[in-house]
């Protein structure tokens, strides 16, 4: 069975993502970082957003592609550096996903639509880059906010938690408020919405 243009580009941000040296461990077994984010992003769509574009699903999946290639540390220190790094990832991430699209046969506008999506760009009014961001926020929740609520005081947890919520669409919120969080995340959750 030959691959359809869709698993083609998919497959080719897997194998990029599959190069990162930075590795999540999970049950005792090691991933590359972005590999399995780019996964939880694409099963959390196919699960609560089934009849997504391939524009959308190959954006969610390219979300964090090659993410290593720009580092933190090479931008300056505080809010605005990262702010700023986080602008350089996210023009990085969509010139790679439109880029892979155009050498598998996608039209210039697919490539340039799913780039417009990774950049969240018109996040209020654009209903794919919106899908984008609450999946992102949805992947944290499930996977990262453990890991992340260990190293942070509850206050910043809360105020964290409050941004991301402002963040997510009314069906993202639904669907969040649906997790089956840890018991003392919940507890955070109950306080950042209270």
């Amino acid at each position: 069975m030959t691959m359809s243009q869709l698993q083609k580009v998919l497959h080719a941000i897997d194998a990029i993502n599959s190069a990162d040296i930075n590795l999540t461990i999970v049950d005792g077994i090691s991933h590359p970082k972005e590999l399995l984010y780019g996964q939880y992003m694409s099963a959390c769509l196919d699960n609560y957003w089934p009849d997504a574009s391939e524009c959308l699903q190959i954006a969610v999946r390219a979300q964090h592609v090659k993410r290593w290639h720009l580092k933190r540390t090479e931008f300056s220190e505080g809010k605005k550096g990262y702010f700023t790094w986080r602008k350089e990832l996210g023009i990085f991430h969509a010139e790679t996903a439109k880029a892979l699209m155009l050498d598998f046969g996608y039209s210039e506008d697919e490539a340039s639509k799913t780039a417009a999506i990774i950049r969240k760009e018109n996040l209020k009014s654009n209903t794919e880059s919106q899908t984008l961001e609450d999946v992102a926020c949805l992947v944290f929740l499930q996977y990262y906010f453990d890991a992340f609520a260990a190293k942070h005081n509850d206050e910043k947890i809360i105020r964290i938690l409050q941004l991301t919520w402002g963040k997510m669409s009314t069906r993202g919120q639904e669907i969040a408020l649906g997790l089956t969080l840890p018991s003392h995340l919940a507890i955070l959750v109950g306080k950042a919405l209270a």
